[in-house]
């Protein structure tokens, strides 16, 4: 990350999102720090930080209105993006119909209304905030524009089945940033473009589901963080297009 550098933030009312916005604000390098969130009802915590290098923006990552309306928010593309970090994701909960959900454990669970609500919110999200922000880290900076996926989404690494929406959605997501990666290679040169594995994580995504998760292997959403932020640090040209875990290790796709 540069010194006076301009980050943007996805999904940063609550977790990982969160968790970046907190542990940037410690780092005297960012000049400023965009958070996207879409509920204020579940961003209270981040809407009461009085950082005045912070800017909290209300908008709906799956409409490429809100995207455009919360971009004028931010000022001109003259202004330059260095780092992009998008935490969207959904793995249970409400649906936009108000129906609750969980990830499916066969096929009998499959339902197409909660396959295009994943959709829209872990693959369709990542992809218009990519599209929308090109002319923003469109500059002669070093940048950087990550997305946090899931080991789950690897069609390589698939061998216990089930989770078909969370899975394909983010298997999908990790087809879309490629293909950014590839385009950005040769309109934004200086970016560098990947997409982050953290984990599991203990967060409200996480929570119904860490049973069998060993405890050293659940962190802690600032253990996740600090781990995550490492390997950006790390990361050159030559590693856009790839698909990393926490620890810096490839993932196959």
């Amino acid at each position: 990350m540069p010194p006076e550098a301009h980050i943007l933030v996805a999904g940063a009312s609550q977790g990982i999102g969160l968790g970046f916005v907190r542990a940037l604000l410690q780092d005297p390098r960012p000049r400023r720090i965009v958070a996207l969130y879409r509920n204020p009802d579940t961003a209270a915590a981040l809407l009461a930080c009085t950082d005045p290098r912070l800017l909290p923006i209300a908008a709906d990552l799956t409409e490429e209105d809100s995207i455009a309306a919360a971009l004028e928010q931010m000022g001109s593309p003259r202004d330059r993006l260095h780092w992009v970090i998008n935490c969207v994701g959904v793995l249970h909960g409400v649906d936009g119909q108000g129906q609750p959900f969980q990830p499916e454990k066969s096929l009998r669970h499959i339902n197409g209304a909660q396959l295009l609500h994943y959709f829209q919110t872990n693959s369709i999200s990542g992809v218009l905030l990519a599209k929308h922000l090109t002319p923003w880290l469109r500059h002669p900076d070093p940048s950087l524009f990550a997305t946090i996926s899931a080991k789950v989404g690897s069609i390589g690494d698939n061998r216990l089945g089930g989770w078909y929406g969370y899975r394909a959605s983010k298997a999908a997501l990790n087809m879309l940033i490629k293909t950014v990666a590839i385009e950005y290679s040769r309109v934004s040169p200086r970016t560098i473009v990947t997409v982050l594995h953290p984990g599991t994580t203990d967060t409200r995504l996480s929570q119904p589901f860490q049973g069998g998760v060993p405890p050293e292997k659940l962190f802690s959403i600032e253990r996740t963080v600090t781990q995550l932020l490492a390997v950006m640090e790390g990361l050159t040209l030559a590693d856009s297009g790839e698909f990393f875990s926490w620890d810096g290790t490839k993932l196959p796709w």
